[in-house]
């Protein structure tokens, strides 16, 4: 009769960078957790359990628990990741948290990625701009063809995490960089039909520094982007529809 063989779940060293930007007192620091790892743990669940049972001052946001929301963007061992889709045993023994950059801190691992989104959106017009005259209500919307129907909803996929906004090197060094997030949005509207604008004033939005020319090509985004979607294809083919325009 073979004897079963357990195997103890491993200890978990979790280090956090701590900082409260509202106390004067506060200064950044690394504290350290310790948790036993579960099956099938993801970082949401340990940094829940360090919150119930070992400080529940920690701050850090989470909503949809599924990889929707965006909520719990963070650098994980240094790269940007949501913690509610990463499984602690894809890591090692010591993890170490730390708040995306670029966003304004909150609270330890709590940034306010909403306000750089909307101001973000509101520079470039993220919604579709109907033609002059009133829409009739009662009517069907036009019919789109599948096809492109689905490469719209391919660049829809972005759920505005900030993790593509925090591993860009221009995003660091350019605090008006509109990201991969914002060039991705104005792929998606330059390609719906319902859009009244041109090429010219799309690229008006985004043709400078600020925008599709300020990339480097680093690829950080695309490497980081939770959803895994082509920003650095859709940056690259911006920047040379741009040029075959202007020449």
């Amino acid at each position: 009769m073979s004897e079963t063989v357990t195997t103890r779940p491993r200890t978990l060293e979790i280090s956090v960078l701590r900082h409260n930007p509202s106390d004067p007192a506060s200064t950044p620091r690394l504290e350290h957790f310790e948790i036993e790892e579960a099956e099938g743990m993801t970082l949401f669940i340990a940094l829940n359990e360090i919150r119930e049972n070992q400080d529940p001052t920690l701050q850090f946001d989470f909503v949809c628990r599924a990889g929707i929301c965006g909520a719990c963007g963070m650098l994980i061992d240094g790269r940007p990741g949501l913690a509610c889709r990463t499984l602690t045993r894809d890591l090692g023994s010591r993890v170490t948290l730390a708040p995306l950059p670029v966003f304004r801190l909150i609270g330890d691992l709590s940034v306010d990625t909403g306000a750089w989104m909307q101001g973000m959106a509101e520079r470039l017009e993220t919604w579709v701009h109907l033609r002059e005259q009133e829409p009739d209500l009662g009517a069907l919307e036009e019919r789109m063809e599948p096809a492109l129907a689905e490469q719209i909803y391919e660049l829809e996929r972005c759920i505005e995490c900030g993790c593509c906004v925090a591993a860009c090197a221009t995003a660091r060094m350019r605090e008006d960089f509109v990201g991969a997030a914002g060039l991705n949005k104005i792929a998606r509207f330059r390609l719906d039909p319902r859009d009244a604008r041109s090429d010219a004033q799309f690229y008006e939005l985004i043709g400078d520094e600020s925008g599709v020319f300020g990339c480097m090509t680093l690829l950080g985004c695309e490497d980081n982007c939770p959803k895994n979607l082509t920003l650095s294809t859709q940056i690259a083919f911006l920047r040379r529809k741009m040029l075959i325009a202007a020449s």
